[in-house]
C-alpha cells in the first residue's frame, strides 16, 4: 500500500504482511512505486476525491469505479470538479442501480 500524505512516517508493516509506505514526493512518486510493486500487474488507486482528481488530471486512470450513495445536499466532495467535460478519455461503460447505491463503471475509450 502506498499512501500519499504531506507528512513523513516510517513505513508501517502490519501481522499477515500488509505494508505501508507513506509517500509525500506526489501522485507520480506513489504510481511508479506502485506500478514496481506490482511487477507488471495492475495497479489500484484508492482515494478521496482531490486524489482521484490529481490521477484524473494527469491522465493515470485507464477504468474506474464508482460507488454513488445519496448523501444531503452539502455535504460529501464533488469528484469531478476542475476535471473539466471530457473526463479525461474515460467514457460510461456501465450502470448498476439499487435503491441505496448506483455503481458506475468508466473505462478509457
Amino acid at each position: 500500500m502506498f499512501v500519499l500524505t504531506h507528512h513523513a512516517r516510517e513505513r508501517l508493516e502490519l501481522k499477515g504482511g500488509t505494508t505501508f509506505t507513506f509517500v509525500t514526493d506526489g501522485i507520480g512518486a506513489a504510481l511508479e512505486q506502485a506500478r514496481r510493486a506490482a511487477g507488471g500487474k495492475d495497479v489500484s488507486l484508492a482515494g478521496g476525491a482531490k486524489a482521484a482528481q490529481q490521477y484524473l488530471s494527469a491522465g493515470f486512470v485507464d477504468e474506474m469505479e464508482i460507488s454513488l450513495v445519496p448523501t444531503l445536499l452539502g455535504r460529501g466532495e464533488r469528484l469531478f470538479d476542475g476535471v473539466g467535460d471530457d473526463l479525461h478519455g474515460l467514457e460510461l461503460m456501465r450502470t448498476v442501480a439499487t435503491p441505496k447505491v448506483t455503481h458506475l463503471k468508466f473505462t478509457r475509450r
